[in-house]
């Protein structure tokens, strides 16, 4: 098992574009809240998004690897190597300002209801 590291390093992350270019993008959202959930292998991360092409799956999931958000672990030296995301420290922490984020969108559309 070879954890590739993040290509954000400490000091470097700037928390507001952090929340900027995730809750910005429908698709690193859900990518987040999946893995977040213990989705973790890319099949079923595309299988789990219906609508999101390989291509666009694989942008979003390096770029929360870059952001230091998700982080890829490669087993096996032969293909086919077994591929898994899981979240950095950085991304648990993350993925809870995401929950709060979707938390008060609820309490608003409550609100708007009635």
């Amino acid at each position: 098992m070879v954890p590739e590291k993040s290509v954000a390093v400490r000091g470097e992350v700037d928390v507001g574009r952090l929340v900027e270019d995730v809750v910005g993008c429908k698709w690193s959202m859900r990518l987040l809240e999946l893995v977040a959930g213990g989705t973790s292998r890319p099949s079923q991360l595309q299988r789990a998004c219906p609508g999101l092409s390989t291509k666009v799956m694989n942008q979003r999931l390096t770029k929360l690897r870059r952001l230091g958000i998700l982080q890829r672990t490669v087993r096996g030296t032969k293909p086919p190597l077994s591929v898994s995301y899981t979240l950095t420290p950085l991304g648990e922490r993350f993925s809870r300002v995401v929950d709060e984020v979707k938390s008060l969108q609820r309490w608003v559309d409550e609100s708007n209801a009635g």
